[in-house]
């Protein structure tokens, strides 16, 4: 009885080593569905468009454009300003006559 319980002491010693030492199955690969091709090749439009707009960026920065706009912003402010002030002093004028008697 002695020998009989030893044998399967051993024996269950063994099963519980012998389950630690499986090896994992590796996941089949599986075939992309029609959603994920149409999702992969949207996201390699996007990466390509972003790619365009930023080179068309860089491009665009070495014609100092930004410097231009400002040049363009600063003389419009400039002459707007003037004008506006030679229309307040006609009005002022016109609503305010100075007699020169």
């Amino acid at each position: 009885m002695n020998k009989l319980l030893a044998i399967t002491v051993l024996i269950a010693f063994l099963a519980l080593g012998a389950e630690s030492f499986r090896v994992p199955r590796q996941a089949e690969e599986e075939e992309k569905g029609t959603i994920a091709t149409v999702v992969d090749s949207l996201k390699s439009y996007y990466d390509q468009s972003v790619g365009t707009a930023s080179s068309y960026l860089e491009s665009i920065k070495g014609y100092k454009l930004e410097e231009k706009a400002k040049n363009l912003y600063d003389d419009t402010v400039r002459a707007v300003s003037t004008y506006a002030g030679i229309f307040n002093d006609q009005v002022y004028h016109i609503l305010y006559p100075q007699d020169s008697s």
